[in-house]
Order: C-alpha cells, then sequence, then structure tokens
C-alpha cells in the first residue's frame, strides 16, 4: 500500500508540475498577480508530493519489500542497512527519483526565498522549474517506475553491485545531483531574462547564491567520486578521464566560468549575453551527463545501461530543453548587449580571459569524450580517447587561468596597470621560482612539468594570500587599521581567497603525483617491502566475515627508521551472492603523503601480491577541493545574498528591498 501512496504522490505531482509550468507564465505575460502566486503553492507542494514518494520508496528498501521489483532488482536482506537506504539511489529508477526530489527541493526554495524578487521575474523561473519537473516526471511515469510490483514475490532479492557498497561512493551521488540539478535554477533565471528580455546587476546578484550553492555540491560530489575512485579501486589513481567522470567535470568548468562572468555584470554591467549563455549551456552540460549514463552508450560503474527506449526519451528531453533555450537565446540575445566599457588589461579583461579558456577546456573534454560515440553511431572504426589526449590538450589551457587567477584580483576595474600588479606579486614570483629551483636540486629535471606546476600552485597560492593583505593594507597601515579592514572586508572576499588557496592546494597534489613511487611484489609471510622510507613486513593473511561478504585481510607492519608507524590491513572481499570479488585498501597518512598498500590475487604457495605505492602531497587533492568548496559557501554567507541588497533597483517603489 505504501508502494502505491508513492505511486499517487508522483503522479500528482506530475499534474501541479504541469500547473506550475503554465499558469505562472501565464500571469507574468498578463501581469496577474493571482496566477504567478500559484507557482509558489505549486512549486511547495510538488516537493512535499515528491518527497512523499521517495520515503514511500526507502521505506521499501529499508524493509525489503521485494513485491516491488526496483528493491528486488538492487536489494537483498542481507546487505548492511546503510546501504539499504543508499540503495534507493543506487539504480536508474531510484535515481532519477532523487533528481527530481532535489529539482523540486531548488524548486521550493525559489518559492520560499524568492521574496525579494520581482513578481514577474519568480513567476517565469518558477515556470520553467515547472516545466523541468514534467518532463522528468513524465519520464519516470512512463518509462521508469519505480513502485512496479511483482506477483508472485521473491523470497530475496538480487543484492546491489559490490562496488557500489561503499560509504564514498553512497553519498557521492546526492551532492552530484545537488550541482547538477541545482544548475537547473540559473538555467530557469536564464529562459527568464530572455523572456522578459532584461538583464541587470540585480538579475547578477540573484542568480550568483543559486550558481554558488550548486558550484559547492557538484565540487564536493567530484572529489568524492575521486576519493573513491582512490582508495577503492586499488590501482592507486584517483582520474581516469572517464567518460561519466567527465560529464561531472564539464558543468563544473562551464559553472565556474558562469560564477566569475556574473560577477562582472553584478560589478560592471557588462557581459549580460555571455553570463546568459553560461547559465544555458551548463544545465545544458548537466543534461548531457544525465543523458551519458542512463542510454547505454556507455559501461560503466557509474553508469545506468538501460534500454533504448530510456536513452530516446531522455535525447528528445535534451533536445527540447537545450534546442528551446538556444533558439530563444539567439533570438533575444541581441537585445542584452550594452553596458559598460573596459579595457583589455582589466579586472574584467582578466575575467573574459578566465572564461574563455574555462569554456574552451571544457569543450576540449566535451569532444574527447563524444567523439568516439559520435563515430560509433556513424558506422566508424571503434577508437578509445584516453589520458593522453586529455593531458595533452587540457593542462595547457589550464596553465594560463592558474597564472590569471593570481594577477587578475591585483587589477582594478576597468583599466589596470598590469605592470604595477605584477610589481605588488613579486613574493608570489618569488615562492614559485624558490618551490621550481628546489625541486630541479632534489629531482632534477625529470619530470620537469610537474616541478613547474608545483611553481603555478605556489604562484595562486602566495598570489591569493598577497590579494588578502593588499587589501587590508597589511604592513601599509597601523595594525589596528588593518585589523578594522580585515573585520569589515566582505565575507565573499575571504571566500574567494580560500577557495583560491584550495585550488592552488590540489593543483600541487596533483602536480607531485608524478614523483609517486609503486612496488609491486609476490610476499610470503615474514617478507619484507622497502618502498621510500618505509620498510613494511608482511605478516600474513586471515579470513574474516562480513555482513553480506568473505573477506582474507593481511597484516602489515610498517616502521620508519626501526619506529613502528602503523599496522595496515589491506582486505580482499568475495561476495558470495554476486559471485564478485572487490579490494579494500589501506592507507596510512601524514597528509603530506600517503603509504597506500592494496592487496592482490593470492598465490598458491601461501603468499599473496603486495602492490604498494608511496605518493607525495596526494592528500592535497581532496583537501584544496573541501577549500574550495568552504570557499563558495563562505561566500555564500555574505550579507548581500541574504538581504538582496540590489533588489531595489528593479521592485517598485511601493515595495522597497529587503533591508532598506
Amino acid at each position: 500500500m505504501i508502494a502505491e501512496l508513492g505511486l499517487y504522490a508522483l503522479i500528482l505531482a506530475f499534474g501541479l508540475s504541469l500547473v506550475q509550468a503554465t499558469l505562472p507564465l501565464k500571469g507574468a505575460a498578463s501581469n496577474h498577480a493571482g496566477l504567478m502566486a500559484t507557482g509558489q503553492g505549486a512549486a511547495a507542494a510538488q516537493f512535499v508530493l515528491i518527497a512523499t514518494a521517495f520515503i514511500a520508496l526507502m521505506h521499501a528498501y529499508i524493509t525489503s519489500d521485494f513485491s516491488v521489483a526496483n528493491v528486488y532488482e538492487n536489494s537483498h536482506s542481507a546487505k548492511p542497512m546503510l546501504y539499504k537506504i543508499t540503495g534507493v539511489w543506487s539504480n536508474h529508477e531510484g535515481s532519477m527519483l532523487l533528481w527530481v526530489l532535489i529539482l523540486s527541493l531548488f524548486g521550493a526554495a525559489v518559492a520560499l526565498f524568492g521574496d525579494n524578487l520581482p513578481p514577474p521575474l519568480r513567476a517565469r523561473v518558477l515556470a520553467v522549474q515547472g516545466m523541468i519537473g514534467a518532463a522528468f516526471l513524465a519520464f519516470i511515469l512512463f518509462t521508469s517506475n519505480p513502485f512496479l510490483r511483482m506477483n508472485p514475490v521473491p523470497l530475496d532479492g538480487q543484492g546491489m553491485n559490490p562496488v557500489l557498497q561503499d560509504p564514498g561512493l553512497a553519498f557521492h551521488p546526492p551532492f552530484l545531483y545537488l550541482g547538477y540539478v541545482g544548475f537547473s535554477v540559473t538555467f530557469s533565471f536564464a529562459v527568464a531574462a530572455l523572456i522578459e528580455g532584461r538583464v541587470d546587476a540585480a538579475w547578477a546578484r540573484w542568480v550568483r547564491p543559486w550558481a554558488l550553492a550548486a558550484w559547492c555540491a557538484l565540487t564536493i560530489g567530484i572529489a568524492m567520486g575521486s576519493w573513491w575512485a582512490y582508495y577503492t579501486l586499488g590501482w592507486g589513481g584517483w582520474w581516469f578521464w572517464d567518460p561519466v567522470e567527465n560529464a561531472s567535470f564539464m558543468p563544473w568548468l562551464v559553472g565556474t566560468a558562469l560564477i566569475h562572468c556574473a560577477i562582472v555584470v553584478e560589478k560592471r554591467d557588462t557581459l549580460k549575453s555571455w553570463t546568459v549563455l553560461l547559465a544555458i549551456v551548463t544545465f545544458s552540460l548537466s543534461l548531457v551527463g544525465t543523458f551519458l549514463v542512463r542510454s547505454g552508450v556507455l559501461t560503466s560503474v557509474h553508469a545506468f545501461a538501460v534500454d533504448p527506449m530510456r536513452g530516446t526519451f531522455i535525447l528528445m528531453l535534451l533536445v527540447a530543453a537545450i534546442g528551446g533555450s538556444l533558439t530563444l537565446y539567439a533570438i533575444r540575445a541581441p537585445k542584452l548587449a550594452g553596458g559598460g566599457l573596459f579595457a583589455p588589461i582589466s579586472r574584467e579583461g582578466a575575467l573574459v580571459l578566465n572564461n574563455v579558456l574555462l569554456t574552451t577546456a571544457a569543450a576540449t573534454v566535451f569532444l574527447g569524450t563524444l567523439y568516439p560515440l559520435f563515430l560509433d553511431a556513424v558506422g566508424g572504426p571503434k577508437v578509445s580517447v584516453g589520458y593522453p589526449f586529455f593531458n595533452r590538450t587540457f593542462v595547457p589551457l589550464m596553465v594560463p587561468v592558474l597564472i590569471a587567477v593570481a594577477a587578475g584580483p591585483m587589477l582594478a576595474w576597468k583599466r589596470g596597470d598590469l605592470l604595477g600588479a605584477l610589481q605588488r606579486l613579486w613574493i608570489a614570483f618569488a615562492a614559485a621560482l624558490v618551490i621550481v629551483m628546489a625541486g630541479l636540486y632534489l629531482a632534477g629535471f625529470a619530470p620537469i612539468l610537474s616541478i613547474l606546476g608545483l611553481g603555478i600552485a605556489a604562484w595562486v597560492a602566495v598570489g591569493s594570500l598577497t590579494e588578502w593583505a593588499d587589501r587590508v593594507k597589511l604592513f601599509r597601515a597601523p595594525l589596528g587599521d588593518t585589523w578594522r579592514r580585515a573585520i569589515h572586508l566582505p565575507r565573499s572576499a575571504y571566500g574567494m581567497t580560500l577557495a583560491h588557496l584550495g585550488l592552488a592546494v590540489s593543483v600541487a597534489g596533483i602536480a607531485a603525483s608524478a614523483f609517486s613511487v609503486e612496488r609491486i611484489e609476490l610476499l610470503h609471510p615474514g617478507d619484507d617491502l622497502d618502498i621510500a622510507a618505509y620498510h613494511l613486513h608482511f605478516v600474513g593473511t586471515e579470513p574474516v566475515p562480513g555482513p553480506n561478504f568473505n573477506a582474507d585481510r593481511a597484516t602489515i607492519e610498517v616502521t620508519r627508521n626501526g619506529a613502528p608507524v602503523a599496522v595496515l590491513h589491506p582486505e580482499r572481499r568475495f561476495f558470495t551472492l554476486q559471485q564478485m570479488t572487490t579490494g579494500l585498501t589501506a592507507i596510512h597518512t601524514n597528509f603530506f603523503s600517503d603509504l597506500y598498500v592494496a592487496l592482490g590475487d593470492p598465490d598458491p604457495s601461501g603468499g599473496a601480491t603486495i602492490r604498494a605505492y608511496w605518493k607525495p602531497l596526494v592528500p592535497w587533492i581532496w583537501i584544496g577541493a573541501v577549500m574550495m568548496a568552504l570557499g563558495g559557501m563562505l561566500s555564500l554567507l555574505d550579507r548581500r545574498w541574504r538581504v538582496g541588497a540590489a533588489a531595489g533597483k528593479r521592485l517598485p517603489a511601493a515595495h522597497p528591498a529587503p533591508g532598506e
């Protein structure tokens, strides 16, 4: 009965989404307050209904209700409770329900927190959100019903892919979807602005918090997926330019450009057309990612290989959403031209350079990801585009971006002094030079690109701190004056500094990965292995039972210069239901390097293959990602986003903006 309740709630939500997609739009066109207000109620009620459906499906998983086909196909009574809960979104139907739940959450948030928006703009934004919701609810109801019943009822389920039974990957999809779907709000704002024919500083100020929130969630989601690949798959890698990895990375790149472009619209009332286009493209790339993992065109642990009808349905949604929005953009964008002029050497110019390079990098990843699929679709030869292509095309585009990250904020708006900015960055240049020279001295000239990467990371980090010191006049004003400036500096300024520092930390971790050391040895109990400064003593393996698997657990004692450091326990797990073996790596970290050990295949003579890595600075990759996300969250706490200071520019005089 609860499953049927969930299905009825979805049907009602679909009906409300049609109401939300039409009546507010008509009300905005006729300036009818009552019709415009229907969008708010419909958005809130739609969220309640979809949340009801989601809870109903989760209840079926928790209680192991195998009469529901989705539960039977993706769960098992012996599965740990954590994975029964997270298993709700580990499959196509459940993940699509999570998708529309988050979409409705953002729609309800716009309805609840959009009081500072002009009613016609809010009505149009909610109407576009309703259109997206109606499309995906129709997709669920007609092709991907998560509440289908089975008769007769099976005694037990088929279980979940063992690779997905991991805490990191369990919570990876919700953060990704918060990012993917969060950009639907900026998309809706862009389409609403095109319909209205008006983009100004107030519009940019309303868009930026939504873009920042989605970007932060997507950053965390990508980092969690990367971390999962690192410690679970046992090959010591954290990124492989997998098509599904790229599907999440492309909207992140363009979303980063969108955030920076919105700053220019807000500060200088220019680059309006470009900002609207970036908002459209960011969400369009999120939809492309949805298509890639659900169309069956990819085979990946990340992908849902489904029947062609579902892929065709999503492709039709893709064409309608992207084609319709870009057509509207082509018609209305010329009317958005105008705004302040600026010299090429200026802060605006640096942001334009940043956006050009980021979008070009995204286009490069797009081409490398989809070219094999296009070639296969037209009957061409099967080709594989791997990491050599991406490393040789993507990385060079990022070098000038990283240089501009430190130099751009030092330039003035409208017209800047490049020489003066570089002179103020002499400390950053000196730090980069010291790092490069030290790297060359310690490691020689190989790998030279990694050494230069560490130098660029130092440039970004020290440059970001220099920009903050310049803002507060550190060492150039009395200490009390500096302290007052630091206290009154906007939170968005601190957020920018923290995010740029996080970028530098991640770049350093990525660059240092070239200095990794690897040892693969067949060890018997009592054998030793040396790697970097560590000495590993293999004690042996023992069987360990798990809740739904049997494991072989190794014991490896680690010492350094004779002193005990750690005892590591890598495992090989065999899931009897799926007849599948997975690994669990053991990692000892001091946050400056990782000692990483994976247990390989057993040897008939009683030994085991041990794969050991020493990876300098690799934890910085994820520490930097967390810093970037925290920087974005800190920017979200800025008072401007809470009080809607710019709203008064567009509201009638009789309705002052909150805080005025």
